[in-house]
């Protein structure tokens, strides 16, 4: 591969070391203790922060792909350093991280791009984004033989929503898994960021996302990746995969001890029969 989109956050947000990533992501991934087996699993809903401070919540959405077949992930991300209008399909060939290149479906991601004049294939939204990176480590510890179609909405609208899930519902197979990255609250204390953080966690047990979409266009809770969740779930609707369990909660108070103002994480599995 020539065209290999480079690590831009190793070293801030997770550990540019392999051995120290390897170590600190199967740290991890042995914690969680639940006895959650999902062979049909139509998409996860997987935090994006600093490893130190999400790494544990995301761990328990990677952790069920243990042992898995899946081949290839659709990770769809917000935009945190730029707006452009459109979803910004990664025309790289690769994702690099200290573990390794990540190969790209380039076919499958053509396919999608290919299907709207609201999807292309660029770079835009991609150079410095987080959101994908942080996810790439631990699908490189629980996968082997795995591609991926790396999606940036710069516009969470509705209209964008619509467009992608409803692509996205026509692609996906039995051995894909779409990856919806988000954060919950920003900088509240960590009781209101309980009270925000406790409507989205209600909203995905209850798989209703109409009622989310309306709780977030009214700021009654709050989630940096609400369009990836909301495209997920309702592909995951088209398709009748209606079925969702909550793996997961947390805050960065947790780690940090600082209870002033805390940033939420929630891990989260939408399934259904094939």
């Amino acid at each position: 591969m020539k065209d290999i989109r480079k690590p831009a956050v190793a070293g801030f947000f997770y550990p540019s070391n392999p051995k120290k990533l390897k170590l600190q992501i199967d740290n991890f991934l042995n914690l969680p203790k639940f006895n959650i087996h999902l062979q049909n699993i139509f998409g996860l809903v997987v935090p994006h922060a600093g490893i130190d401070y999400s790494g544990q919540t995301a761990a328990y959405a990677f952790k069920l792909l243990q042992n898995t077949d899946y081949k290839t992930f659709i990770i769809i991300s917000p935009s945190h350093r730029e707006y452009f209008s459109g979803i910004s399909v990664c025309e790289s060939e690769g994702f690099e991280t200290p573990l390794g290149i990540v190969p790209i479906n380039i076919d499958l991601s053509e396919s999608i791009a290919s299907q709207s004049e609201l999807i292309f294939r660029s770079m835009k939204g991609h150079e410095q984004e987080h959101a994908i990176e942080v996810q790439l480590p631990f699908l490189q510890e629980v996968i082997n033989n795995f591609d991926i179609v790396p999606i940036v909405m710069g516009d969470q609208s509705q209209l964008y929503i619509e467009e992608l899930s409803s692509i996205l519902a026509e692609v996906v197979d039995d051995k894909t898994v779409i990856i919806a990255s988000s954060d919950l609250s920003h900088y509240h204390s960590k009781q209101e960021a309980y009270r925000l953080d406790s409507l989205v966690e209600k909203r995905i047990k209850e798989f209703d996302f109409q009622k989310f979409q309306y709780d977030l266009e009214n700021n009654f809770c709050e989630a940096c990746g609400g369009g990836p969740i909301l495209t997920l779930m309702k592909a995951a609707a088209l398709r009748d995969k209606n079925k969702s369990v909550v793996l997961n909660r947390s805050d960065s108070g947790d780690t940090s001890g600082d209870y002033a103002e805390v940033v939420g994480y929630i891990s989260a599995a939408i399934y259904g029969d094939f």
